[in-house]
């Protein structure tokens, strides 16, 4: 049985200021919860007794059995699952990411927590294992960001911080910043490192100029045929992905004869 203090609980992680109290965050489905359960520290999971039979060991602080009502009143999805976890955030750290021997992706801005979760899956799937996001970006932790990560999270490390400084840091030792602009460089014509950083800016209004003196390789995702009239840019999502992809094919190995 859910008790009030346990449901008032569940239901206050829902607003950031809670979240960042109590270091904790929600997630909800069977496939969300199997990736998250060996990468997170889990307080709490609540699940129908079908989905608990047919568990091994969980690895959880807390076990209880719900029903349909109780799992209604904890879930913020429209349709509730048969599980619901109750996390830890973690405490990750910022110098694990390092764009001198690897490709770190730089999120500036982003407010959509859908596109922050999307592009957090897109870079599990490239095996970019670091994101950096300036403060106003969306909180990855927020119960729709972490459902659109599809359980990523678990293999990507998203990190907070002041990204004037970041990028100025990072760009003092020579790191290659890449940057996507209206009037950059064809990303297909253009040299792409296996290392640095990849900048994507606000849904709206793109990377703010603050930002734009630390990059220095700008690109530009050309449309096809480029004299076609079409619609003014892209998704930030989708964006990511076209850069991904291409980095990633640059980087792959040609096959041996």
């Amino acid at each position: 049985m859910l008790s009030k203090a346990k449901l008032k609980q569940i239901r206050s992680l829902e607003i950031k200021k809670y979240r960042n109290e109590l270091k904790r965050f929600v997630a909800e489905g069977n496939k969300l919860i199997a990736e998250m359960l060996p990468a997170f520290e889990c307080e709490l999971l609540i699940a129908k007794p079908c989905w608990m039979a047919t568990q091994g060991n969980i690895p959880a602080r807390e076990l209880l059995e719900a029903d349909d009502a109780d799992l209604r009143k904890a879930s913020f999805l429209k349709t509730p699952q048969d599980v619901l976890a109750v996390f830890n955030i973690p405490d990750w750290d910022l110098q694990e990411a390092d764009p001198s021997t690897s490709l770190v992706l730089v999120l500036d801005g982003i407010q959509d927590p859908g596109n922050l979760g999307t592009i957090v899956r897109l870079a599990d799937w490239f095996g970019i294992e670091h994101v950096v996001c300036s403060p106003d970006t969306a909180d990855i932790f927020s119960p729709k960001a972490i459902q659109a990560t599809m359980g990523s999270l678990a293999h990507v490390k998203v990190h907070y911080t002041d990204l004037k400084d970041y990028l100025r840091n990072q760009a003092e030792k020579a790191v290659p910043i890449f940057g996507t602009f209206l009037d950059g460089a064809d990303l297909y014509e253009q040299e792409l490192t296996t290392n640095g950083l990849i900048v994507m800016g606000n849904e709206g209004n793109g990377i703010r100029p603050e930002t734009v003196p630390f990059i220095n390789r700008k690109l530009y995702i050309p449309n096809f045929p480029q004299e076609r009239e079409t619609t003014e840019s892209l998704n930030v999502a989708i964006a990511t992905a076209v850069i991904c992809a291409e980095f990633r094919r640059r980087q792959k190995k040609l096959p041996s004869r």
